[in-house]
Order: C-alpha cells, then sequence, then structure tokens
C-alpha cells in the first residue's frame, strides 16, 4: 500500500522504481478522500508519502483527519512486520507513531539537493548497507525528528539534522528526505512555496538548478535501494541474482 497525504507528493520515480523490482501498488490517496484501509491484511508493504503537514498534531488535533488511522496502520505495521518505509513526513509519522518527537526544525528549513552520511552501523542493515557513504538525497523540509523512537537503529545522519534516516524492528524505515521526486515535481514544491525558501536564504532558480545536477546520481543509488525494500517485502533476501516476485505493496 502506497499512503499519499498531499496531491503535490506522489510516489512519481519511487512508485516506478517499486513496480519494476515487481510489486504491484494500491494507492491510497487519502488527501482526496480515499479511506485507509483497517488492517494491513494482505499487504506484504507499505509506503508512506510526504505532505506539507506537521506529522504532530496541534492543541490535540492532527494536520489531517486520517493521520490517527495512519498511525495505528504504521504500529500495526512494524507490529506485524509488515516491511515499511515513510519519506519525509511519512517518516515523521513513523517516528511520532511509535513513540519518538517531531518538532519544527531548529536549523530551519533544509531545501536542495544535499548529501546525508551512513552510519557504521548501517552496513549490517538489509537496505542501507549498499548505499555509497554519502549518497545524495532531495530536502525539502520545515520538520525534523528530534527524538527516534524507542530502540530505533539510527542509520543516516547530517550536521544540520542529525535524525535522517533510522530502522525500527526488523522491516520499518524511515527517512526525513525524500527519494521520489523528477524535476516536475521540485518545480511544483518552489511555485507553490510560502515563504520556506526565503527564511532559508535560498532562490528556487539556483536549488532547482543543484537538484536537477544530481537527478542521475539519485537514481542510481535509490533505484536499487527500492529494489531491495521489495525484496524484503517478499521476505526474500537481498543478494545479488535474488528474483524478486510480485508484492502487493
Amino acid at each position: 500500500m502506497v499512503v499519499e497525504n498531499d496531491a503535490d507528493d506522489d510516489a512519481r520515480r519511487l512508485g516506478d522504481w517499486l513496480t519494476d523490482a515487481g510489486a504491484e501498488l494500491h494507492v491510497v490517496r487519502a488527501h482526496a478522500g480515499e479511506p485507509l484501509p483497517e488492517s494491513l491484511a494482505g499487504y506484504q508493504g507499505v509506503v508512506v508519502l510526504g505532505g506539507a503537514q506537521p506529522a504532530y498534531d496541534t492543541d490535540g488535533v492532527p494536520a489531517s483527519p486520517w493521520f490517527p488511522a495512519l498511525r495505528n496502520l504504521l504500529r500495526e505495521a512494524v507490529a506485524e512486520r509488515v516491511a515499511t518505509l515513510g519519506v519525509c513526513l511519512g517518516g515523521q509519522l513513523l517516528a511520532g507513531a511509535l513513540g519518538g518527537r517531531v518538532e519544527p526544525a531548529a536549523s530551519g528549513p533544509e531545501i536542495g539537493a544535499f548529501l546525508v552520511a551512513k552510519r557504521d552501523v548501517a552496513e549490517s542493515d538489509p537496505l542501507f548497507a549498499m548505499l555509497p557513504f554519502t549518497p545524495d538525497v532531495y530536502q525539502w523540509h520545515v520538520d525534523e525528528i528530534t527524538a527516534l523512537p524507542p530502540g530505533a537503529v539510527l542509520l543516516a545522519s547530517s550536521p544540520r539534522v542529525p535524525n535522517q534516516a533510522y530502522r525500527v524492528g526488523p522491516k520499518a524505515w524511515g527517512v526525513q528526505f525524500h527519494i521520489e521526486c523528477d524535476q516536475p515535481m521540485l518545480e511544483s514544491w518552489a511555485d507553490g512555496d510560502t515563504g520556506s525558501l526565503a527564511r532559508a536564504g535560498l532562490d528556487a532558480e539556483t536549488v532547482l538548478a543543484r537538484c536537477a545536477a544530481v537527478e542521475d546520481d539519485v537514481e542510481e543509488v535509490w533505484r536499487p535501494f527500492a529494489g531491495r525494500f521489495v525484496a524484503v517485502a517478499s521476505g526474500r533476501g537481498v543478494g545479488p541474482g535474488v528474483p524478486l516476485p510480485v508484492v502487493n505493496l
């Protein structure tokens, strides 16, 4: 199952990489009123995408009405060992659902093309072990995970935002950054920006040019990552030459 939280952030290239690796995607457009399933029965994996909303409640009120049900599904996914990937807001929601904390980013908005650095422990992780030490990613967020869930393993970090990627349990990953974007998506975010670029002291043209410069590098690194996620969801190993069966996401 792929959960869209925002009309401006669909699975895009990540969706293509997942289907190329053998996944069948059931997309739930929660932002358009499509209901989330009551349980994850029948699903082998869950991908929760980003969005402009905060992952935390304000005065006890969730930023989007489906967030309580989504948090419950994320808890179920971890408890039942359903392969899970939370991207940006999705990673924040996963952290918050499991006892972590999300707050406005102390250093302000993080926007553009950046490098993140793997932690040593990532060398034993089934998704992150084969990544380069400092992979290229896209960043576009104003909040950050300030406390990981109890028992979570930090997999990647950066000086500005320490909690860039983590795993909780054996099959649930959250990343603060974006890997799904293509250039038209990034351009639409720049066009719809409501002040984050200015607060970060950035201009859209420079940000977009830097993102375009690493587009091929992002695909080179994160396409195989998506394939490894499908392999984990299928219950197979992730070694070379392992065939990827059809997986219901």
